[in-house]
């Protein structure tokens, strides 16, 4: 897994306030932990931006604040409602001697046989995984071939993965990653024209609503 390392300052200025570090180009975010008090930063917003979207719930990330290294994974991102851009981000500060529980990620790769074959179709079940390890255990995602599903109904489940020996899978072993399904038959609908079918008379509606005034 890369490591991923972010720049970080310490900060002050909080509440409503923080609208003029993102004017200055900063990212407002905060590191939390069982061990430490909350810790207010801000990130280089260039930076963070180009980093944050490209990891996964799983992949580890150094917070460097003025020198002192934390290892942390990202457990919120607060997006703008319009633009999408970030506007604020939670860090959990990790013991890399305790046990965590996070997600991770499932991955589909190859080509499955009974798509390519019979025409099938593949239909995804759960999507990432629930687990439990030490934060150098955590693997960034799950990777699933799926070249192994030769014919229509052959699946895969949870119980079927194959995990790191030090990772315990929490996701209930009976849930359904992946199925090759038949295709379902398209419905043709006839249309029957009716001789002397009376067209609807269409009335044209004036505007009624007023513009808010804001």
């Amino acid at each position: 897994m890369k490591e991923i390392v972010l720049i970080a300052k310490r900060r002050d200025v909080v509440g409503k306030q923080v609208k003029a570090l993102r004017r200055e180009g900063l990212l407002p975010a905060v590191l939390y932990s069982r061990h430490l008090a909350p810790i207010i930063i801000t990130l280089d917003m260039r930076d963070a931006s180009r980093v944050l979207p490209t990891i996964t719930s799983s992949h580890l990330v150094v917070v460097d604040v003025e020198g002192e290294k934390l290892t942390t994974l990202v457990r919120e991102k607060q997006r703008h409602p319009v633009t999408g851009s970030l506007l604020h981000v939670d860090f959990q500060v990790l013991s890399m001697t305790e046990k965590l529980r996070t997600t991770v990620v499932i991955v589909l790769e190859g080509e499955a046989p009974a798509a390519k074959n019979f025409n099938g179709v593949l239909v995804t079940g759960q999507t990432e995984l629930e687990v439990e390890c030490l934060p150098s255990d955590l693997p960034e995602r799950i990777r699933v071939n799926v070249s192994g599903l030769n014919e229509i109904g052959n699946s895969i489940h949870v119980r079927d993965l194959i995990l790191p020996p030090k990772v315990e899978v929490l996701t209930d072993p009976d849930e359904l990653v992946v199925l090759v399904t038949a295709q379902a038959a398209e419905e043709k609908e006839e249309v029957v024209a009716v001789e002397g079918a009376i067209e609807p008379e269409v009335i044209e509606k004036g505007k009624i609503e007023e513009e808010e005034e804001f």
